[in-house]
């Protein structure tokens, strides 16, 4: 159950980053200050779960999995 629960929140969450990166989320409801910081660690921290679930799915360990997290979460978070 708990797997099923997790897989949906990360299509959910995988779809709205493949769509826009935190970075242009937050500029489009026009962040600022706390409010922003709070979203960009928010979301940071929800695309890091989403990139190492993948690497898990993917079955990656190593150096393969932290090169696959690190592009990932860069990718979500944009710049």
């Amino acid at each position: 159950m708990n797997r099923i629960i997790l897989a949906v929140a990360l299509s959910v969450f995988a779809a709205q980053v493949s769509a826009e990166s935190c970075v242009a989320v937050a500029k489009e409801k026009k962040l600022a200050g706390a409010a922003q910081t709070s979203f960009m660690k928010k979301c940071e921290s929800d695309a890091k779960a989403a990139c190492q679930a993948s690497a898990k799915e993917m079955k990656l360990s190593g150096a393969a999995a932290t090169s696959h997290i690190n592009k990932c979460v860069k990718d979500a978070v944009g710049g």
